[in-house]
């Protein structure tokens, strides 16, 4: 050995040893931040407008389940088309009833005679989103009620 060993805390050969990170290493992580958050961002902002999306449809099968439970009961069942909106007047409804001779008769027979006539009812709602785009929503069911006379 020609020298004697390099004193504690120096290097060799003159050279210094930098602590801490280099500008390329700072800028990649930068940019991958910024890429994990906009990502996460993008998420977050459709499941909102998704949920704002089920709310509406929520709504608007109260509308319909309302509309339906209703049938019959404010005019008696007379055939017919009857339309309105919501209290909000954000839901426009359709309710169609019409006799429905021709589900009850069996294929090929007469129409039996009885006391009850079955009716289809019929329950459109349409709504415009908060994308702007109309959206619609149908619920149809049959009841049986006097005959009328």
């Amino acid at each position: 050995m020609t020298g004697s060993p390099p004193a504690r805390g120096r290097l060799r050969f003159g050279a210094r040893r930098e602590v801490g990170f280099t500008l390329v290493e700072v800028v990649v992580a930068f940019v991958l931040l910024t890429l994990v958050l906009s990502v996460s961002f993008e998420i977050f902002s459709r499941g909102m407008a998704r949920a704002g999306d089920l709310d509406d449809r929520a709504r608007a099968l109260v509308v319909a389940q309302s509309r339906l439970g209703l049938a019959g009961l404010e005019d008696g069942w007379k055939e017919g088309v009857s339309t309105g909106e919501s209290e909000d007047r954000r839901y426009q409804w359709q309710v169609t009833v019409r006799r429905a001779e021709e589900l009850a008769t069996p294929p090929g027979g007469k129409t039996p005679s009885a006391a009850y006539a079955l009716y289809l009812i019929d329950v459109h709602v349409s709504w415009r989103g908060a994308d702007s785009r109309e959206h619609a929503l149908d619920l149809s069911t049959l009841s049986t009620a006097p005959k009328p006379t």
